[in-house]
């Protein structure tokens, strides 16, 4: 009996320390996950609070405004690029219908002529496309660019009016006023719709960028961003706009040196581009049965469409080279 309870007693023992043991095992694993888990969190909260101080310091500050810089540049483009805002630009009151119904009705004409003069159906077909598409488009974005050109030099200009106007003590609007009177075509039409516009309701802010739409420089954008800038925080706005003047005339002057630096390349890629269509139109007049083989025979219009896109390829890349933006 005696050694039956030992046995127990033994058994009870040995039990009790293995569970001791092995309990203490667990409760060492539970802690170290416990550990962990605390130092994984802790990773995890110095890796968020080292990820928002970097994203908070100016460095990345500057990349966030320049990509949201870039992102706006990039949707203003494809908006100057539609055939309405060039309409705009070029201070057309067509409708989009009137220009494609004459742009139509151009391409049917190139496209008649030439097979009444007895020329191939696919050289007249290609005239009435080039024609008909290409040269209205040149049309209204050769007469934008000279109207944002023109705009671009006489806005200098009306700024100083604005300067001397508030130094003498006009208000602002007044300003408009006079420059809507006094000063020449496009400035003054724009700045007189810009005062009808803030007749009818409309800030400063929403009449400016009603403005940028119809013509879209970067002198009237840094015009807009002075306002805006000294509409929030206040300030002397005549100086303001003093500086801006002086920004703009630097810039018109360093145009002008990159246009005469640039001009002998521009000269060249003229004369490049120009040579081979003016020996052709010469040798045509001079022999005209020399040529003539061109137009009548199939290999002379391969040949011929093999030069185009030969001679297309070449002014896209000397356009490429002398096109500088500053």
């Amino acid at each position: 009996m005696l050694a039956i309870l030992a046995a127990v007693l033994a058994f009870v023992t040995i039990g009790g320390l293995g569970w001791v043991f092995v309990g203490e095992d667990n409760s060492s694993d539970k802690a170290i996950k416990r550990a962990e888990g605390f130092t994984s969190g802790g990773n995890q909260t110095a890796r968020a609070k080292a990820a928002k101080a970097e994203a908070s310091t100016p460095e990345a500050r500057r990349k966030v405004i320049e990509l949201q810089l870039k992102e706006a540049e990039r949707r203003e483009r494809k908006a100057r690029m539609t055939m309405k805002a060039k309409l705009k630009h070029a201070g057309m009151s067509l409708s989009i219908r009137t220009f494609w119904i004459i742009s139509g009705c151009l391409a049917a004409v190139a496209f008649l002529v030439p097979l009444f003069l007895g020329l191939n159906v696919l050289v007249a077909l290609g005239i009435a496309v080039v024609v008909g598409l290409g040269f209205p488009r040149w049309v209204v974005g050769f007469i934008g660019k000279s109207r944002l050109k023109k705009f671009s030099m006489e806005f200098a200009n009306a700024v100083d009016i604005i300067v001397r106007g508030i130094q003498s003590g006009l208000p602002v609007h007044d300003c408009f006023k006079i420059i809507a009177r006094e000063s020449p075509s496009p400035v003054g039409p724009e700045f007189k719709i810009l005062v009808e516009g803030l007749g009818v309701g409309l800030t400063l802010g929403q009449a400016l960028d009603k403005m940028y739409d119809r013509v879209p420089t970067p002198e009237l954008r840094f015009f807009s961003i002075v306002i805006a800038i000294q509409q929030k925080t206040g300030g002397n706005l005549g100086e303001a706009l003093s500086n801006l003047t002086t920004v703009l005339r630097a810039r018109r002057m360093m145009g002008e040196k990159i246009k005469a630096l640039s001009s002998e390349a521009i000269a060249s890629a003229g004369i490049i581009g120009s040579l081979p269509p003016v020996i052709m139109i010469l040798v045509g007049l001079t022999s005209p049965a020399y040529m003539g083989l061109m137009f009548t025979d199939f290999r002379g219009h391969v040949m011929l469409l093999g030069a185009g896109m030969w001679m297309g390829l070449g002014i896209l890349v000397m356009k490429q080279m002398i096109s500088f933006k500053f």
